[in-house]
């Protein structure tokens, strides 16, 4: 997902533009090749452009049972070329997690149907991408948050609940908050490189509510306060607006801060607050911490009986005498790492 690369043609999925009127009117006007009516309805919700007297957010993303959104909005100036509109925004989704990537073409998307008011020049670009796989842009860059070591204390008691594929829900009533923050998460478990866990912006909406719910384990981002009362859909809230972090009860068990998880949330502090470090090695000195602690698991692993995958030792591992806290990590980290004996 490096910045510069080209778009892969492969990943996009399609293009569309929603457009607000004079008459305050949201139309979905156009899109290539097509869209289904029920990604259509999502999409609408999440453009922010029907939500009267709110402030309109540049830039949202986010997954919808496996297909990933990005759209971004802007405000029509009245020297464009649009009389008859006030704000559109242009959607792209794909099969891949790049917020900058996306972000960048769909900004080059906007600026030509400002000039041209015509969505033709945007099908055109949006062809050569997928038949030269170029997007001329530099504006490509890290997936890595800009404002991680200010999240340092979140991240920490976040990190445990991801090794384990348990399910995240963050707070926050700003959009943008929300997405930088849980964008973070899947990093810290890098060794799985598993981005379908990320669904950053989500509606208290039945269907989506549903999508989210047949995953084992997720991160969620909400702007809606309600989703604290849910507490059906997560093991682990985060309350970035009040700094707070609650856990379910059914989830508490498998949760006990254990001295593993106590080194790993010392390690984050540290690194975070060391000035010489960037985002990118922050995450590296994580991501090995966690590695190593998914080595402790080889010790009381054996080969399955079908000679297949390594399974959990449960009689070695009680063996070893660990604190009940440590033992009990490391069978859930088994379970999460499909380790267990079926």
């Amino acid at each position: 997902m490096a910045g510069s690369e080209a778009a892969d043609p492969l990943l996009m999925l399609g293009v569309g533009l929603i457009e607000k009127d004079t008459n305050g009117e949201v139309l979905w006007v156009w899109c290539y090749p097509s869209t289904t009516a029920t990604l259509r309805n999502l999409l609408l919700r999440k453009c922010c452009l029907t939500e009267e007297n709110k402030l309109h957010h540049p830039f949202v993303f986010g997954q919808y049972r496996r297909t990933w959104f990005y759209i971004t909005t802007v405000e029509v100036p009245d020297s464009s070329v649009l009389k008859k509109v006030t704000h559109f925004s242009i959607v792209l989704t794909a099969k891949d997690f790049n917020p900058e990537k996306y972000a960048a073409f769909t900004r080059i998307l906007c600026r030509m149907y400002l000039k041209h008011g015509s969505p033709v020049k945007m099908m055109e670009s949006y062809i050569a991408v997928l038949t030269k796989g170029i997007c001329q842009s530099e504006e490509n860059g890290s997936f890595l948050s800009k404002d991680f070591d200010a999240r340092k204390a979140y991240l920490a008691g976040s990190i445990k609940a991801l090794m384990l594929k348990k399910r995240i829900v963050v707070y926050h009533p700003k959009i943008e908050a929300v997405q930088e923050f849980t964008r973070t998460l899947p990093a810290l478990v890098w060794h799985r490189q598993d981005w379908s866990i990320l669904h950053p912006y989500v509606h208290l909406d039945a269907d989506e509510l549903e999508a989210l719910q047949m995953c084992p384990g997720y991160v969620a981002g909400f702007v809606d306060l309600e989703v604290s009362n849910r507490s059906d859909l997560y093991d682990v809230f985060v309350n970035l607006a009040d700094s707070e972090i609650t856990i379910a009860p059914l989830a508490k068990e498998a949760m006990t801060m254990g001295k593993l998880h106590k080194e790993i949330g010392q390690l984050i502090v540290q690194s975070a607050e060391d000035p010489e470090k960037s985002d990118s090695q922050v995450i590296q000195d994580i991501s090995l911490k966690t590695k190593e602690i998914f080595t402790n698991l080889a010790p009381f692993s054996e080969v399955s009986d079908d000679g297949e995958k390594r399974v959990l030792n449960y009689e070695a591992l009680k063996q070893r005498r660990f604190p009940p806290a440590t033992e009990n990590f490391l069978y859930h980290l088994a379970a999460a790492e499909q380790m267990l004996k079926i």
